[in-house]
């Protein structure tokens, strides 16, 4: 078996850098306050640390709108700190990856700042710009993708919102200026990137219409109303519809991409925030990772649900030469939590438990979600005023005044569908404002309030019981295994029960035995048929105290997490 790289063996920790620690009391996280928690990070377990954007931005999307892509903003610290970070990091062995967003940038950018200046600038080239809106195309966060600007008197482009102008990648000069940023933090260390919205950089080159007859508010709000397995099936239809010619596959660049960093020692990666395998292109060309996104696209993650998921996905990976590497995550700062979108609200504790322990047995680089280690869930927003996330605030005006929806109503929808619910501050401590910023200070965006009821890290810090000891305890089990690692994925066909997910990992030198059972009942399981009669204990979320367990008859607790050695 071939030596697999740094990233294929990591776990990844993805840190929304303005919610997760602030180090200088102004309510908003920065790098000191990261630097301040790295050994956290190393008892926690993980890594390998995706930097969610630190750059100077306006902040109408969170930071995903960028002024400045050399630099830092003022409110995270500066790029000494930047350093400090990274380096601190990069001694504690754990590795550093940043977002890298290529699609757009900020109108506040410099280069977007010259481009509507005039038609004859230097860089009137560098977006798409049109006379006319040449199609209804519509951005995906705020209505129309055309915004006219009065300086230049033209209509320009953007996928997302309107203070999101998309960069023309026609350009060869605008590639250059981009491949510059690129090697800019490789030269300072770090070591890859998570590539956001890469499927956005090109559009359909002869701009046709889409032939929904629908605002994007409107494709929203039936969304919501959709209540039959037809009618979800038809607005899922009108959503590809929709944004169809707004979507490509720039593989030429990111084979371009690939080579710069190629060119660097030290395994530098990319990952992408798509689940298009052909981005892997020949398995050694384009893209290390894409995410398994179809995993985490399901109402209940069930035994089934993983079984067919694993199945058609591992089948996809070994297509390329060399087969490419499984990526997987149960969620992110774009999604909701996981504790809250894969709870029942009655066993919410016990399937964490099994969801983090199917993540990390699974074939693959799990990529966690900072907080899910102490069950934070989405925070539920009673008041227009308290939503920082413009998208959120949007589609609740839209809402009233597009749609004539009632307030009430309104803001309930914008709460449920805005991203601020899973990106409230991380949770220290039962103290004020959990001990993410001082009291008395106002944080950024609310804390949710259920700090106070344990689901914080000082009062799980010293329970053996505590959903942050059982992370610690399975992210070890993983590196101390290394068949969990790098192991093949094989199903266990002798259990037909619905409830248990059972499969083996192997290696030519060790053969694992994963069963996790999403029941609330026991279970007597007969593994004889493996060929075996008895393994080793590796773990059991159930505290067994016998290390030899017989196949034969084996006993499996309610939501019981079992993995032994055969």
């Amino acid at each position: 078996m071939a030596e697999l790289k740094w990233w294929q063996k990591a776990v990844f920790y993805q840190i929304y850098l303005r919610s997760f620690a602030d180090g200088n009391g102004d309510g908003i996280g920065d790098f000191p306050g990261m630097i301040d928690k790295l050994d956290y990070l190393v008892k926690l377990g993980i890594d390998a640390i995706w930097l969610s954007p630190h750059y100077p931005s306006p902040m109408w999307d969170c930071g995903y709108d960028i002024s400045d892509y050399c630099s830092v903003a003022p409110e995270y610290g500066t790029l000494d700190d930047f350093k400090r970070f990274l380096n601190g990091a990069h001694e504690r062995g754990l590795r550093v990856i940043l977002d890298l967003v290529l699609n757009h940038s900020s109108d506040e950018h410099a280069w977007f700042l010259e481009s509507r200046s005039s038609r004859d600038n230097p860089k009137a080239d560098w977006y798409l710009w049109e006379d006319q809106p040449p199609n209804n195309w519509q951005s995906c966060f705020d209505g129309p993708a055309w915004t006219y600007d009065e300086a230049r008197g033209q209509y320009y482009y953007h996928y997302f919102m309107k203070q999101q102008p998309d960069l023309n990648w026609a350009n060869p000069e605008v590639k250059q200026a981009m491949w510059a940023v690129v090697r800019f933090w490789l030269d300072l260390g770090v070591d890859g990137y998570r590539l956001d919205a890469l499927g956005t950089i090109y559009e359909h080159p002869e701009h046709p219409d889409h032939p929904v007859q629908l605002t994007l508010a409107e494709l929203r709000r039936a969304s919501e109303l959709a209540s039959t397995a037809r009618e979800r099936k038809k607005v899922e239809k009108y959503w590809r519809d929709m944004f169809q010619y707004q979507w490509g596959r720039p593989h030429e660049l990111m084979k371009e991409l690939r080579s710069i960093l190629d060119g660097y020692e030290g395994d530098r990666m990319l990952v992408g925030e798509d689940d298009d395998i052909s981005y892997h292109g020949d398995g050694d060309d384009e893209l290390h990772l894409v995410f398994n996104f179809p995993l985490m696209r399901t109402a209940r993650l069930t035994p089934e649900h993983f079984r067919a998921n694993q199945a058609d996905r591992l089948a996809a990976l070994g297509k390329p030469s060399p087969p490419a590497w499984p990526c997987n995550t149960l969620g992110n700062h774009d999604s909701p939590r996981l504790y809250t979108s894969f709870g029942d609200r009655l066993h919410n504790a016990e399937l964490a438990r099994l969801h983090l322990a199917s993540l990390l047995t699974l074939k693959g680089t799990p990529f966690l979600y900072n907080g899910e280690e102490v069950g934070m869930t989405d925070l539920k927003l009673t008041d227009i005023s308290h939503f920082r996330d413009t998208m959120g605030i949007w589609y609740y005006h839209a809402a009233v005044d597009e749609l004539g929806i009632a307030p009430p109503e309104a803001l309930k929808r914008a709460a449920v569908m805005t991203r601020d619910k899973n990106r409230t501050p991380m949770q220290w401590s039962n103290s004020p404002n959990a001990g993410f910023c001082p009291r008395g200070i106002q944080p950024w965006l609310l804390v949710n309030p259920d700090f106070s009821c344990g689901v914080n890290v000082r009062d799980q810090e010293n329970d053996p019981n505590s959903l942050l000891n059982f992370y610690r305890r399975m992210l070890h089990v993983r590196k101390a295994t290394p068949a969990l690692v790098e192991g093949d994925y094989h199903e266990v066909p002798t259990v037909a029960l619905e409830e248990i997910l059972a499969f083996k990992r192997e290696t030519p030198d060790q053969t694992v035995l994963v069963m996790l059972n999403y029941s609330n009942q026991a279970r007597t399981l007969d593994l004889s048929s493996l060929g075996r009669h008895a393994s080793r204990l590796l773990f059991s979320s159930a505290g067994r105290s016998r290390r030899e367990l017989s196949l034969d008859a084996l006993q499996l607790g309610s939501y019981e997490v079992l993995i032994t050695e055969l």
